[in-house]
């Protein structure tokens, strides 16, 4: 990228399953978004953005929360305005969370999960989680800032085994290049 490009600005995070079969617990997926610091952008998470929260500055909010994938489309749709996130944030980080509460889960035992990462018109990544069917979370994008050419998406899908809570706290730690 030349430095008069802009990068990425704003991205729409999209994720959509089936609901559970009649007489079992729901499914509930959730979109998380962890932001870092440019003095630690491989730590802890400045913040996370999940459902019932937002960013601090209101850059990254999520749109629409299911807790059991009955929904029409996409299911829960998160948005992050890149463009406004303050500059000492370099590195966001987008993973897909399965809530473990009534039913243990992992990819799967879930019926028909996608997501779907676009700016615009555009899709940047789509994905169905298949190469991680035993995590119980995965993270699906990197958004890094770079100094002169704005943001930049890193796709791809990574699985981990870990409860809500722990997940976000390492989801950034470890990314496949």
């Amino acid at each position: 990228m030349s430095g008069i490009n802009k990068g990425i600005r704003k991205v729409e995070m999209a994720l959509k399953w089936d609901p559970s079969p009649a007489g079992q617990p729901p499914t509930d997926l959730d979109i998380v978004a962890a932001t870092y610091l440019a003095s630690d952008p491989g730590g802890a998470p400045a913040y996370v953005v999940h459902f019932d929260s937002r960013s601090p500055d209101g850059t990254i909010y999520l749109n629409r929360d299911s807790k059991d994938g009955k929904g029409f489309g996409w299911d829960e749709v998160m948005t992050l305005e890149l463009d406004r996130l303050d500059a000492r944030y370099t590195r966001v980080v987008v993973g897909v969370v399965i809530q473990q509460h009534p039913a243990n889960r992992t990819f799967v035992g879930v019926l028909n999960p996608a997501f779907r990462i676009r700016e615009g018109y555009t899709v940047l990544d789509e994905d169905d989680f298949g190469g991680v069917l035993g995590a119980t979370a995965a993270t699906v994008a990197e958004f890094v800032r770079e100094p002169s050419d704005g943001w930049t998406f890193h796709p791809g899908v990574q699985g981990f085994e870990d409860d809500p809570a722990t997940f976000t706290g390492v989801m950034g730690q470890v990314r496949r290049s």
